[in-house]
């Protein structure tokens, strides 16, 4: 019997794949748990359709990625630390910072998880933060830190 997985099933196979199973397996294991459906044409032009609307939603959401991208390269986030003399800050900026920053002098939404920052920022001056935007889409936020 020809299946179609509507969800990762270990040793068979992907979501939206189509695969051949017994009979048994199918109607005792793949189908009560709602795993699969039998592979209809009804069923498989579902797929084709649900296939066809996923991949319009992630070219938008790349071309969304790519937008907020080019705002971002061409940004400057300025914010102000204590730094005592030489230049030597007494805290450091953390991505949580840098995001309320941005949202409050850019009026960019930033998740402060996108910020890949190793660790926070301890000294003064200008920093390139990369902000992974999208899996194939990283921008380069400028930070620079001055004292206050």
């Amino acid at each position: 019997m020809d299946i179609v997985l509507l969800e990762d099933v270990k040793a068979l196979g992907k979501k939206g794949q189509v695969v051949k199973v017994s009979d048994g397996y199918a109607r005792n294991f793949i189908l009560p748990k709602k795993l699969g459906v039998e592979a209809t044409p009804k069923n498989l032009n579902e797929l084709k359709l649900q296939k066809a609307n996923a991949e319009k939603q992630a070219a938008r959401q790349l071309a969304e990625a790519q937008e907020l991208a080019a705002k971002l390269n061409a940004a400057k986030v300025t914010l102000k630390i204590r730094a005592g003399e030489n230049g030597r800050a007494f805290g450091s900026v953390s991505g949580k910072e840098i995001a309320a920053a941005a949202a409050s002098q850019l009026g960019l939404e930033l998740d402060k998880k996108k910020l890949v920052l190793p660790e926070p920022i301890k000294a003064l001056g200008t920093h390139e933060v990369p902000v992974k935007l999208h899996k194939d889409v990283t921008a380069k936020l400028t930070v620079d830190v001055v004292a206050e």
